[in-house]
C-alpha cells in the first residue's frame, strides 16, 4: 500500500489496516511454517506495509498534539 493512500485516511481507518495487516502477517507465517506459501517477499511486504502504517499513525497523533 502506498503512503500517499494511507496519508488520506482517518485516525480509526489506520488502525483498522494496521490490524488486518498484522492478520495477514499471522497467517502468512503459518503458511510458510506449513509449505503452503510459495512467494516469502509477501512476508517482507506485509511486515514493511504495517511499519508503514504505523508510521504515518505516529505522525497523525504528533501532528495533533503540536496543534
Amino acid at each position: 500500500m502506498k503512503a500517499a493512500d494511507l496519508r488520506q485516511m482517518g485516525k480509526a481507518e489506520l488502525a483498522a489496516q494496521v490490524a488486518t495487516l498484522e492478520e495477514e502477517l499471522f497467517r502468512l507465517g503459518c503458511n510458510k511454517t506449513l509449505g503452503q506459501l510459495e512467494d516469502t517477499s509477501v512476508i517482507k511486504k506485509t511486515r514493511r506495509d504495517i511499519a508503514r502504517a504505523k508510521t504515518i499513525s505516529a505522525e497523525k497523533r504528533s501532528a495533533q498534539q503540536e496543534a
